[in-house]
Formats: C-alpha cells, sequence, structure tokens
C-alpha cells in the first residue's frame, strides 16, 4: 500500500452534469453525482531543477476562445488549446509526460475522492437563510424583526463584537472541498466519473477532482496513472 502523502498521483478536471441515483446490488438507492472529463491531459510539467517543486498542470475542454500568450503556449507544446487549466501538486514519481490523456479509470472503482468546486452563490442572504436560524418568536413584544438574528455583541464590556459572530452577509461563492467521496462507476468510452453524494458548484461548472488525502493508496490505483 502506498500513502496519498508520500506518493501523490495527479488529478483531473471535470465538469458537473448533474445528480441522480443508482441502486447498489444490495438494492440501496443512493444519490450520485455523474462529472465528466472532456479532453482532460496533461499540458505542462514543473520541476525541481527548474521551477523549484513538482507539479504538474492539467488541461480540460476544447476551446477557440483564447488569448495569444496561452494560444502560442499550446502551439508550442503542439496540443489544442484547453479550456480551463489546473496544477495538482504530485510527487517526483508522479510525474506525466506532456500530452497524456487522463481518463475516469484513472480512479478505481470503490476508492474515494475529494472535489473542490465553487458553490453556488446566493448573494446577501439573512441569518436564517444563511446560518438556519430559527428566528425570533411570533408574539410577547416582537415587532416587524422576527427574521432578525438577535442580539450582536455585549454591553459597556467588551464594547465590540466578536470575530466570527454568525450575521447576515454574502452567502455562496466560495471554494469548498468536499472529501472522502466513493467512486461508485467509471466509463472511458464516454468519459463519465459517477461518485455518491452530492459535490458543490451548478451544473456545468468546473471541478478539482484527486485522491482522497485522508485515505491510503491501494493496488487498485494506477501509480502513476492509466491512461492514454
Amino acid at each position: 500500500m502506498k500513502s496519498c502523502n508520500q506518493e501523490r498521483r495527479v488529478g483531473v478536471l471535470a465538469k458537473k452534469l448533474g445528480m441522480s441515483s443508482l441502486f447498489l446490488p444490495d438494492g440501496i438507492c443512493v444519490p450520485v453525482t455523474v462529472l465528466h472529463l472532456p479532453e482532460c491531459c496533461v499540458v505542462s510539467q514543473k520541476t525541481p531543477d527548474k521551477h523549484g517543486y513538482t507539479a504538474i498542470q492539467v488541461g480540460a475542454g476544447l476551446t477557440k476562445k483564447m488569448g495569444r500568450p496561452l494560444t502560442q503556449f499550446f502551439s508550442k507544446i503542439g496540443i489544442d488549446p484547453r479550456e480551463k487549466l489546473c496544477e495538482f501538486r504530485v510527487g517526483e514519481k508522479g510525474l506525466l509526460p506532456v500530452g497524456f490523456v487522463l481518463r475516469p479509470s484513472h480512479f478505481p472503482v470503490g476508492g474515494f475522492v475529494d472535489v473542490v468546486g465553487q458553490t453556488i452563490g446566493r448573494g446577501f442572504a439573512g441569518a436564517m437563510k444563511r446560518h438556519g436560524f430559527g428566528g425570533l418568536r411570533a408574539t410577547h413584544g416582537v415587532s416587524v424583526s422576527h427574521r432578525s438574528h438577535g442580539s450582536t455583541g455585549h454591553r459597556k464590556s467588551p464594547a465590540r463584537v466578536f470575530k466570527g459572530k454568525k450575521m447576515a452577509g454574502r452567502m455562496g461563492g466560495c471554494r469548498v472541498s468536499v472529501q472522502n467521496l466513493q467512486v461508485l462507476q467509471v466509463d472511458d468510452e464516454r468519459g463519465f466519473l459517477v461518485i455518491k453524494g452530492a459535490v458543490p458548484g451548478h451544473e456545468g461548472g468546473w471541478l478539482q477532482v484527486r485522491d482522497a488525502v485522508k485515505c491510503v493508496l491501494t493496488e487498485n490505483h494506477a501509480f502513476p496513472s492509466v491512461g492514454a
């Protein structure tokens, strides 16, 4: 068995297609999220000798709308321009050649992954919607403030509001990581990856998927990767 901390594998970029349900062999119905890996491949390497650290840049999604610097970059390496780029830290043994195609089978069925994405922005929200407060009483002196969050601080001492106080404010639109989601199905032909549970973001949003940092790589995990 290999430790994720000692030998890291590269992650992938995927698009969220939506949620569905899946029946397991024992008859239990579980919610799943379907991800798509559109033309996900390695576009660059970072080595300790040249850059001071070890990492792999991954690109996904073909596009024609590209600025001149990136157009020249992709023309130099001989790869079609990619819509989304991301960098993953890996171990020295986890480097992959430029142009290597990453497929859903990179993650074995039954393994666990961490998914990073941006949550759906809700704009300015009150304390009840943002933090799940119950609100004030509907009678006994409460007037025109039923959905307020109540007291915000203290009196003369310390005469301020403590940091981290749950109040109304901007809700959503932030980077969130969901850990230990199990891989249930992979489809290399269509580029589909089916994982158990929900992931952040809206349908069509980009996500970063990589091996779970709290789990240990097994013999089913091809190291450094499996692909084209």
